[in-house]
């Protein structure tokens, strides 16, 4: 018989240095990017990698946890929300007779903190001196529960090496009123609402202290918070454990108080044994649908689990009102926006190793379509024009101003001209769509979304006396340039999706002709207006020239100012704050590749060896001045073949989060860098892409990746791939579903399932 987990076992973690991040000590300088590097998250739940015992009796700020879609306004006058920190759950103080333990964390002689990624919680341990008289080692345990979203866990463990002493140990809820209005509060239940949106949220707690084996009672201090106190001696050992549930309701007539306590109850049932050992249970079915392995090179192993700990942990299948925000759920930075990140950088991941996860993801871009109709309207066009950054509601969110690195007061112009939103969603439905098979999916939504957002395209582009479509006044990805005419990226993407709308009404009408009638008369979409579809995508303007092979990334572009990038070198802020934002705005140096991520998304739309040459154009006047564009760079870069030109794209797009002293990541993970490192690994060194028959991959791995190995998952299937790149060979197994074809080099082969496939060579 398997002996029961002590509280020690859990808190010793998993020992493998591929699976863990740690840091020691404090730096009050990287204090607020380690939090977001060591945020738990389970895309409900998201708590930041704040201290708990070693805080200090002088922070301020109380440590963020983050429910998703907790959206509020700052005032009713106000259109845009942002997310709403919730009460922090995590409160402990510590006190000797002659104060509190930590005075300051810097006080804490030895402190390490540890994100273990394969159990998906953070661990804690210091050792504590504060005088001669006692000594104490305490380590702590926090999760958020991936198998029940609502739940949180905390375990501390107190040792006393030496002393006897009186001690209090205070455990208590902060930030009550951070941006919440309080209903009800009493010692173990805490209730408020949002003041403007219409949403409440309901906290319940358990805890429990034992010393020796022995259970405590506490000194109830007031609503959600505890004390207790004892004489300390050599050899003691105090556990704590604490469980919170946490449940939202969007309206205010719903009370989300029962339902906490009913689901603390289940967790208190199953104590802190079952809570954990249902977590990692869950964890580890995540890992093994979704984990890279490299072999020899470590730093590469390293970055990538890191990202796929943070996709695994962004998302929740079981909520279709909200998606992920541009930090998920680990910072406060972007106020919780979501943005075209989520469809072009994130559903890759989520489509292919968890497409439950994917599909709840586009079902909030379907529930949110009313608001997308109506910014359309709103400026004069038909169908839907999504947000660019969206909130709970698909109104636009984005600020109308802001002030620039001059403190000078800067228009915000890409709420109204970012518009390559809508193909960047649709694309994202498609693509899902073809690496699934969920036509019931199509049919109650996705056609729908490919319909209006066609729409939307066919209504943009106005033909002009030159005989062509053109779309005028619009940002491309690249925001260094403002109010351009035919952006080469939103003009090819529009067609593309006019061309799937049309695609789908043939499909709707050919294969569900009952389904097609209710959609075409819901939308009022009659045959004479697909006609003018097919017309605006066969006359759309697109920057080709068929001469050279390069796209112009907008009308004029050609002819603006061309810097050469080299001569600023080891810059340390990004290029328009080099140049200052009106030269930029008169050169060729981008932010972000708008060909560049055309390429990417596009593959087909480059013939012969123009894919090379659009890529060395633009690349050489990217001043990466996103966090989205280095990944896009290293998957063009790896798919062209030039390896070692996409794996520094990767190690630069892993330094954002992981850079030892870089500060960027105080206001959250930069979730689609993560997901941009999964496509870099999978759809460009290892070459997956999808077919309408199967799946085909066409390797580029660098040098020194030994072998990949992966699992993704294709139309009920799930197909298990080892490259090894010593013996230049590729093996595969399918582990669930249907024989299929996978494509290895263009050359087709049959999986059965169950059974590994012979070593195909590449």
């Amino acid at each position: 018989m398997t002996a029961l987990k002590t509280m020690a076992d859990m808190l010793a973690g998993t020992e493998d240095p591929a699976w863990i991040f740690a840091v020691n000590g404090f730096e009050p300088m990287m204090e607020s990017s380690v939090e977001s590097r060591f945020a738990i998250s389970n895309g409900f739940l998201g708590v930041r990698g704040a201290r708990s015992t070693t805080r200090g009796e002088r922070w301020v700020v109380p440590a963020r946890t983050y429910v998703a879609g907790l959206f509020d306004s700052p005032d009713v006058k106000q259109a845009a929300q942002a997310l709403v920190p919730a009460v922090d759950w995590l409160g402990i103080q510590i006190a000797l007779p002659g104060g509190p333990l930590v005075g300051h964390p810097g006080d804490v002689p030895l402190h390490r903190m540890t994100l273990d990624m394969r159990r998906g919680s953070v661990l804690s341990e210091s050792h504590h001196l504060p005088t001669r008289e006692i000594g104490l080692f305490v380590r702590t345990l926090r999760l958020a529960s991936m198998s029940e979203r609502a739940i949180g866990l905390q375990l501390i463990q107190l040792e006393v090496e030496h002393g006897e002493v009186d001690i209090t140990f205070e455990a208590s809820a902060e930030g009550m009123e951070l941006g919440l209005a309080t209903d009800r509060l009493d010692q173990t239940l805490g209730l408020w609402h949002t003041r403007y949106s219409g949403k409440r949220l309901a906290l319940a707690t358990l805890t429990s202290l034992q010393i020796d084996g022995k259970i405590v009672q506490p000194i109830a201090l007031g609503p959600l918070k505890w004390s207790w106190r004892w004489k300390t001696r050599p050899g003691q050992l105090a556990s704590f454990e604490r469980f919170v549930a946490i449940v939202r309701t969007d309206a205010l007539e719903l009370d989300p108080g029962p339902t906490a306590r009913d689901k603390l109850g289940l967790a208190q049932r199953a104590g802190w044994r079952g809570v954990v050992s249902a977590h990692e249970a869950a964890w580890t079915s995540r890992w093994l649908c979704s984990d890279v392995t490299i072999a020899g090179d470590d730093d590469a192993q390293h970055a990538l689990r890191f990202a796929v700990y943070h996709l695994n942990g962004a998302a929740n299948p079981a909520d279709e009102q909200v998606s992920i925000g541009a930090r998920a759920l680990t910072g406060d930075d972007y106020h919780g926006h979501v943005f075209w990140d989520t469809e072009i950088f994130l559903l890759p991941f989520y489509s292919l190793t968890w497409p439950g996860a994917a599909r709840t993801l586009l079902m909030y871009r379907f529930h949110t379509l009313g608001g997308a109709r109506a910014k359309a309207a709103a400026m004069g066009w038909r169908g839907a024009l999504y947000a660019w950054e969206s909130a709970a509601t698909g109104a636009e969110m984005s600020p109308e101003q802001v002030i620039g690195p001059d403190r000078k007061v800067i228009a915000v112009l890409c709420g109204r001209q970012e518009q390559h939103i809508s193909a960047d969603i649709a694309y994202a439905v498609w693509q899902y769509w073809q690496a699934t098979g969920d036509d019931d999916f199509l049919l109650q939504a996705g056609a729908e979304i490919l319909l209006e957002t066609g729409r939307f395209w066919a209504s943009r582009a106005g033909l002009e006396a030159d005989g062509q479509c053109h779309i005028r006044g619009v940002i491309g990805p690249d925001e260094y340039h403002e109010n351009i005419d035919d952006n080469a990226y939103t003009n090819v993407m529009a067609r593309w999706n006019i061309r799937r709308a049309l695609d789908a009404a043939a499909l709707l009408r050919e294969r569900w002709p009952a389904r097609w009638r209710v959609l075409a008369g819901q939308l009022a979409l009659e045959d004479t207006e697909l006609e003018q579809w097919r017309n605006v995508a066969q006359t759309i303007k697109t920057g080709l020239d068929p001469k050279t092979g390069l796209f112009e990334q907008f009308s004029g572009y050609f002819g603006l100012e061309d810097i050469d990038l080299n001569n600023y070198a080891g810059r340390s802020v990004p290029m328009d704050v080099v140049l200052g934002r009106e030269r930029t705005q008169n050169s060729q140096v981008v932010k972000q590749s708008d060909v560049v991520a055309l390429l990417g998304l596009l593959p087909e739309e480059f013939e012969g060896d123009s894919a090379a040459k659009n890529f060395r154009y633009y690349s050489s006047r990217c001043g990466h001045g996103s966090s989205l564009s280095p990944a896009m760079h290293g998957l063009v870069a790896a798919r062209l073949g030039d390896a070692a030109a996409a794996l520094r794209f990767f190690r630069q797009t892993a330094a954002i989060d992981l850079a030892a002293k870089r500060v960027g990541s105080a206001g959250g993970i930069h979730i689609a860098a993560q997901g941009g490192i999964w496509m870099l690994s999978v759809l460009g060194f290892a070459g997956l892409s999808l077919r309408s028959d199967g799946i085909a991959i066409d390797p580029h791995l660098p040098t020194g990746w030994n072998s990949v190995a992966f699992s993704v998952q294709w139309r009920g299937r799930r197909i298990k791939i080892r490259i090894d790149q010593t013996e230049r060979r590729l093996n595969a197994t399918l582990e669930a579903g249907e024989p299929m074809i996978l494509f290895v080099g263009g050359k087709p082969n049959h999986l059965a399932a169950s059974a590994a496939s012979s070593p195909i060579s590449w």
